[in-house]
């Protein structure tokens, strides 16, 4: 088995809204679909990232935020193992953060 990392990049929460009932809903299948990694063997990993941070840019100077694209944040990561690239993919994309505007980079661990 190998090991990925998934780079989960998504809409910043702040911008865009959704309703209570919509958040459990999202937030209830995202913790089945982690169950599900756990009980299958390929989740050994991960964390929400915080929407507090700093950037350093290639001249050392500090912003105090973090980096996004338009209103895309990292939100989170987690490691997976899996048999390849193929078979990670497959698992990733059935993740509920998809389903949201969300997507996510498999890079292999070496």
């Amino acid at each position: 088995m190998k090991d990925f990392l998934i780079l989960f990049r998504e809409p910043d929460g702040r911008t865009d809204q959704h309703s209570d009932e919509d958040n459990f809903t999202h937030q209830s299948k995202v913790k089945g679909w982690m169950e599900s990694l756990v009980k299958n063997g390929n989740l050994t990993g991960g964390r929400a990232l915080s929407l507090n941070g700093k950037v350093i840019d290639t001249k050392g100077q500090t912003q105090n935020n973090i980096y996004k694209v338009g209103t895309e944040i990292v939100g989170g990561y987690i490691l997976l193992k899996s048999n390849n690239l193929d078979q990670a993919t497959e698992i990733i994309k059935t993740c509920p953060i998809l389903e949201r505007g969300g997507f996510a980079e498999i890079r292999e661990v070496i």
